[in-house]
């Protein structure tokens, strides 16, 4: 059987989510035994200097053992996030006009010194 055959076999059913420069794949796949897992698959586009472009890909597989968990901490962890931050994106690469705005500038200053000063420098030749 050829490595397509083997592919259409496998896979029992998909869906594509396209956000921007990512895609996600959801493919129901089957095991050798004939049972089903899903795989949860991120695309991200990346340009290189030249125009060309390649892709990044990340897989998870999620097992049906995993499934009520997996979807409990998923759920709790999105609505957390909306709950926080509401669903409105905040980010510069989405926003034109994003800025980070500080009540102060001298908090800001105070903020940055403040992280340095614990900031331990690390000796590389001790390792």
């Amino acid at each position: 059987m050829s490595d397509n055959e083997m592919l259409e076999k496998e896979e029992i059913f998909s869906k594509v989510l396209r956000a921007g420069r990512r895609t996600y794949f959801f493919d129901v796949r089957s095991t050798k035994a004939g049972d089903y897992y899903l795989t949860i698959t991120e695309s991200k586009k990346f340009t290189n200097d030249d125009g060309s472009f390649h892709y990044k890909k990340h897989k998870i597989y999620l097992y049906k053992e995993d499934f009520v968990g997996f979807s409990e901490i998923l759920n709790e962890m999105t609505d957390f996030i909306v709950n926080e931050k509401g669903e409105e994106v905040i980010s510069e690469r989405h926003q034109k006009d994003y800025q980070k705005s500080y009540e102060n500038e001298g908090e800001a200053s105070q903020e940055v010194a403040a992280s340095t000063e614990s900031f331990t420098d690390v000796s590389f030749d001790d390792i």
